[in-house]
C-alpha cells in the first residue's frame, strides 16, 4: 500500500512539474481553398503565454483578464512568425486576433494565397529568446500530405516543397 501511494504521489508531482516545464507551441498553417487564404493558427499554453508576457513586457500583465495583454501577446507572436515563398518573397500575414480557449491561448493570422505557390519558407521563434527549451511545431495542411516542421532556438528558416 505504501508503495502504491508513493508511486501515485510521484506521478502527481511529475505531472505538475511537466506542466510548468512544458515549453511548446503548435501552429497550423492551412491552405483554405474556399476562402483563398492561408490561415495560421498558433496554440500556446496559457501558462507559458502568461509567464512570457510578464517577463517580456510587464510584470503585472494579466493574459486571462486583460484584452490589452492578449493583444500584446498576439502581436508579439505575429512578429516572431514569418512565411515567404521559396524565392524569399514575403507573404504578408495580417493579425486577425487572439483568444483564450481553456488552457490554451490561440493567435490567428491570415494572408491571401499567392498564385502558383510551390512551397514555403517558414520561421517561428516565439518565446525562444526567453526560453531556449521552447519548441514550436508547425503543421502545414491543405497541400497534399500534412507536413510538420519543428523550430528550436537553433533553428532559423526552414523550407518545404509541395
Amino acid at each position: 500500500m505504501c508503495r502504491l501511494l508513493a508511486l501515485l504521489l510521484l506521478a502527481v508531482c511529475s505531472g505538475q512539474l511537466a506542466a510548468h516545464e512544458m515549453k511548446a507551441a503548435l501552429t497550423k498553417v492551412v491552405f483554405n481553398q474556399r476562402s483563398g487564404n492561408i490561415e495560421v493558427m498558433h496554440r500556446f499554453y496559457v501558462h507559458d503565454a502568461e509567464h512570457g508576457v510578464k517577463q517580456l513586457f510587464d510584470k503585472s500583465a494579466d493574459l486571462l483578464n486583460s484584452e490589452q495583454t492578449q493583444q500584446i501577446f498576439s502581436q508579439y507572436v505575429s512578429e516572431h512568425f514569418a512565411l515567404t515563398t521559396p524565392a524569399g518573397e514575403a507573404i504578408s500575414l495580417a493579425l486577425v486576433g487572439g483568444q483564450l480557449d481553456g488552457r490554451f491561448f490561440w493567435v490567428y493570422q491570415e494572408a491571401p494565397m499567392p498564385t502558383e505557390l510551390k512551397g514555403l519558407r517558414i520561421k517561428h521563434s516565439a518565446l525562444q529568446a526567453l526560453w531556449p527549451a521552447q519548441v514550436n511545431t508547425v503543421n502545414i495542411e491543405g497541400r497534399g500530405e500534412v507536413k510538420s516542421l519543428s523550430f528550436d532556438n537553433k533553428t532559423g528558416w526552414q523550407q518545404l516543397s509541395f
